[in-house]
């Protein structure tokens, strides 16, 4: 029995030496891994380097920016979902992800269900635009004529089955108007298509119409955003102009590998959100036309089961398939 004692006495120390699964290590521990499932040098590239790089000073760990792009954002998404859960593989995420889970009946993850929401970093918004030699010199000019001729005016997004491209297809719903719809393989030659007079309509991120806008060169009729947007303060919301229904924005965000442990995803959420607080950091997530739009683990995954619901809405009346 002594003899028998004294094992059980040194297994328990040496379980407190070495810690198994069930103990939690110190997080980070090691480098954290940052994917991006979007092309190098764009807007969700370059923000995921500035909080990456405050994350790495307040956690004295390396936070290595991966841009995996590809298949839609998917590519990007099954290398993290694969990842141990531990958090040191982060994923950068945005709308695409709700409408992929959706849409896409051979992801190689479980939808909604592989990933731990862990917050919400910024809003991207979208401007209505027309070219400035346009006969609409705003938005209810541009409704009377939509709807005086359906089927005859034309609007150009990123798409098909993209943020935008629902964003236009809400307009249309939310407005009683039936339009041309055009898709481009990215959102600048949507806006080029509108400079050159090929489509009447462009619908894409402020980032991306803002020079534009500037120079005189494009006409903004208004933002889909529900309050307007301070670089372009004189510009309404499509809800200001009678459809006070109406909001389409896009948004980014991080989730973890599904089962990551609460207490990680909350350190995480909590390094994210004073980061974005800082004012450094504020202002150049604005000067990429973003907005700083910080939600913790529980909103975040509240808003992201609220926009399933809503793009699913919308991808079924309109019948929008990928291609």
């Amino acid at each position: 029995m002594p003899i028998r004692r004294s094992m059980v006495l040194a297994a328990a120390c040496l379980a407190c030496w070495f810690p198994g699964p069930g103990f939690a290590q110190a997080f980070p521990s090691r480098p954290v891994h940052f994917i991006v499932p979007y092309a190098p040098g764009g807007s969700a590239d370059v923000l995921a380097r500035i909080v990456g790089e405050r994350l790495s000073q307040r956690w004295g760990q390396p936070v290595l920016v991966e841009s995996r792009p590809g298949g839609g954002t998917v590519i990007g998404n099954a290398l993290a979902a694969k990842a141990p859960p531990d958090g040191h593989t982060i994923l950068f995420i945005s709308n695409s992800f709700v409408i992929n889970a959706k849409l896409r009946h051979d992801l190689p993850y479980d939808g909604m269900k592989a990933f731990e929401p862990v917050a919400n970093m910024v809003n991207s918004p979208q401007v209505i635009a027309v070219n400035a030699v346009s006969p609409y010199r705003d938005f209810k000019d541009w409704l009377a004529d939509a709807k005086a001729r359906p089927g005859f005016v034309s609007i150009g997004t990123l798409g098909p089955a993209t943020t935008q491209h629902i964003a236009a297809e809400m307009l249309q719903r939310t407005t009683g108007t039936q339009l041309i719809y055009t898709a481009f393989t990215g959102g600048a030659p949507a806006v080029n298509a509108a400079l050159g007079g090929h489509i009447d309509l462009v619908l894409a991120n402020l980032s991306e119409v803002s020079a534009q806008i500037e120079g005189g060169k494009l006409r903004a009729l208004a933002v889909t955003s529900r309050e307007r947007l301070d670089p372009i303060r004189q510009v309404p919301t499509v809800a200001e102009m009678g459809y006070p229904t109406y909001e389409a924005v896009a948004w980014f965000g991080v989730a973890a590998p599904a089962g990551t442990p609460a207490d990680v995803i909350a350190k995480i959420a909590e390094a994210l959100r004073v980061a974005l607080a800082e004012p450094e950091i504020r202002q150049r997530i604005v000067t990429l036309g973003l907005q700083p739009a910080y939600m913790d683990p529980k909103a975040f995954a509240a808003h992201i089961t609220d926009q399933y619901a809503k793009y699913s809405r919308v991808i079924d009346e309109a019948k929008i398939k990928t291609e």
